[in-house]
């Protein structure tokens, strides 16, 4: 008879030597990989020599790809690097390296006839629970795969991962294609236990999970749980549903869409074993959003967070791994709690003393733009936080240049999509948009100042523009600066005038043709905002070639000259103060000869 038998390595009480990987070997597959790139960094010290990487301070030990090479840490410890044979050989006394097949002794018929003599069945049925009848190379084991154990033909399961690992029940395979004359040894780190009921009856007899349990059943998430399938759930406990507040958890539980969204976001579209975990892992739920798995020495991590109280629960359609703290997605968050964590303490509070605390927690289509706290540098008028809500739920990426969007206040604001950047008047995205279970939340850089009037309104009600707001009467282009157009103006403030000579400047002042032509030279066609100028911005003025704008240290500069105040904006464009006048760029000529 011919076996394949799953042994766990330095189980005390087995009088053999079982040391239990089971190994998926595809051609191809990420454990090949690895065992590959361990068998070229090995090649040195001699044939079918495998380097290792050992956490430090333990006996741990992985096959390495080239990342964990060059970074030489897992779960965020420091390893060592070591060599020992690659799997199914071994050393021979005076040779270099690992030039023999090696064959073990699979199980004797007189060790199983003195357990049975002994009546030490529970070892026994342990025993028959890792061996498979039949012989099982690496490369049959594959992803997904599962063998009819000889204990009472439960099966075990094989799972291959991208990074390399395999597993056997959640037990690391470490050695595989240890060759035996009556069969195959794989050696596994830890006994493996049989398997019999799918997630949904482990949570369903676990005291510990009573919330959990009433909550999928509420939600309707019973039949997905018992039917097949590859599932990580991360299950909270009776503790992690208490932590949150009352009237949140109420208002959760009593949503079925908020709920379903919850738990879904807790279960993972594919199977994670702990041992799988050798760094943090972006992994996609079955609610749609992202969260990342990692470790930190023996300890699994979410985003982060060493939460994870008990690991590696199996049933037969997946893992549970238990956490005490409630994982609440945005989906099922108000505007208030979408705003929590965030960057936008300010915003929020101010939001609340304008009286807008019923549109935060209510089930109104709302888009809240929520500037960054570092935005507030001055006083905000209340009344103007209206403005920063707009009356449906928006994504950005379905905004569109020049679209109009109505605000609570009752203005339009207009949207301004540029190569580097997408802004809602002088506003622009600073980061992803965050969506609830009926609103959303733009976190934007800029407090947002709606346009009170054209440019020639802006201008009067700046005494820093007196001087400009009569050369522009003079030049006759007032009416330009009232029209519904879209307009750039980079404006010379009082103090950009008063850096000409004397002489000159009167002289400008009473030449309508030349205060035209310079006025011209500052207007740009377009509105661009402060927050769409890159590295290499050109904007085709009315007067001349082209101004070309840059950022420097937060900075704006067109034509060299900075920009000291930058969008006051207007119904019909946007005005960029400078202290200096713009001159035309002088464009570089090289000599023939």
């Amino acid at each position: 008879m011919k076996l394949c038998v799953l042994v766990p390595g330095l189980v005390p009480g087995l009088v053999l030597v079982l040391a239990l990987v089971l190994t998926v070997c595809v051609a191809r597959s990420p454990y090949q990989a690895v065992l590959q790139h361990s068998r070229i960094r090995g090649r040195q010290q001699g044939p079918n020599v495998c380097a290792m990487q050992q956490i430090k301070g333990t006996d741990k030990k992985y096959f390495t790809n080239c990342k964990q090479w060059y970074h030489r840490k897992v779960c965020g410890k420091p390893t060592v690097i070591t060599y020992e044979c690659c799997p199914g050989y071994e050393k021979i006394p005076g040779e270099k390296g690992c030039p023999h097949v090696v064959f073990v002794v699979v199980v004797p018929q007189e060790i199983l006839d003195a357990l049975v003599s002994n009546v030490n069945i529970e070892l026994l049925n342990a025993l028959h629970y890792h061996m498979v009848n039949r012989r099982l190379t690496s490369e049959e084991l594959r992803h997904g795969s599962s063998f009819a154990s000889m204990y009472q033909d439960l099966h075990v399961h094989i799972h291959h991962y991208s990074n390399g690992v395999v597993t056997v029940n959640c037990a690391r395979l470490i050695k595989p294609d240890q060759h035996a004359t009556n069969g195959i040894v794989h050696v596994v780190d830890r006994v493996i236990t049989a398997i019999s009921n799918d997630v949904n009856t482990l949570i369903d007899v676990d005291d510990d999970l009573e919330t959990l349990r009433t909550a999928i059943a509420a939600a309707g998430l019973t039949p997905m749980l018992e039917s097949e399938g590859q599932y990580t759930i991360f299950a909270p406990t009776n503790e992690a549903f208490e932590k949150i507040p009352q009237e949140t958890l109420n208002r959760i539980l009593g949503d079925p869409v908020a709920l379903r969204d919850l738990l879904n976001y807790h279960i993972l579209k594919q199977m994670q074993c702990a041992e799988s975990v050798v760094s943090g892992t972006p992994m996609e739920t079955l609610q749609g959003s992202v969260l990342e798995v990692g470790c930190d020495g023996d300890q699994m991590t979410l985003n982060g967070k060493a939460i994870i109280t008990k690991k590696d629960q199996l049933g037969t359609n997946g893992v549970i791994h238990y956490i005490n703290e409630l994982l609440i997605p945005d989906s099922a968050k108000t505007l208030l709690e979408l705003a929590e964590g965030s960057p936008v303490t300010t915003a929020t509070k101010l939001f609340v003393e304008a009286g807008l605390s019923p549109h935060l927690m209510g089930s109104e289509a709302l888009t809240m733009l929520a500037p960054q706290n570092d935005a507030f540098k001055e006083p905000v008028c209340l009344r103007l936080m209206t403005n920063h809500m707009l009356k449906e739920t928006l994504s950005s990426k379905s905004l569109y240049h020049g679209q109009e969007l109505e605000t609570l206040g009752g203005l339009k604001l207009r949207v301004f999509v540029y190569r580097n950047n997408l802004c809602i008047e002088n506003a622009c995205i600073a980061a992803h948009d965050k969506t609830g279970r009926y609103a959303a939340m733009f976190t934007v850089d800029k407090v947002l100042t709606p346009p009170m009037g054209t440019i020639m309104d802006v201008l009067k009600a700046d005494d820093r523009f007196s001087v400009l707001v009569g050369a522009i009467q003079t030049a006759g282009m007032t009416e330009l600066l009232n029209q519904q157009r879209a307009l750039t103006f980079f404006a010379p403030t009082n103090d950009a005038f008063n850096t000409l000579p004397r002489a000159e400047l009167n002289k400008l002042l009473r030449n309508q043709q030349e205060l035209s032509v310079m006025l011209r030279l500052h207007l740009g066609e377009g509105m661009l905002v402060s927050g769409g100028v890159g590295s290499h911005t050109r904007v085709k003025p009315l007067q001349g070639e082209k101004l070309e704008l840059g950022v420097r240290n937060y900075t704006v500069y067109v034509n060299k000259v900075p920009v000291a105040d930058a969008d006051l904006m207007a119904t019909n464009g946007v005005v960029h103060a400078v202290g200096s006048i713009i001159r035309p760029l002088r464009e570089s000529r090289c000599l023939v000869v």
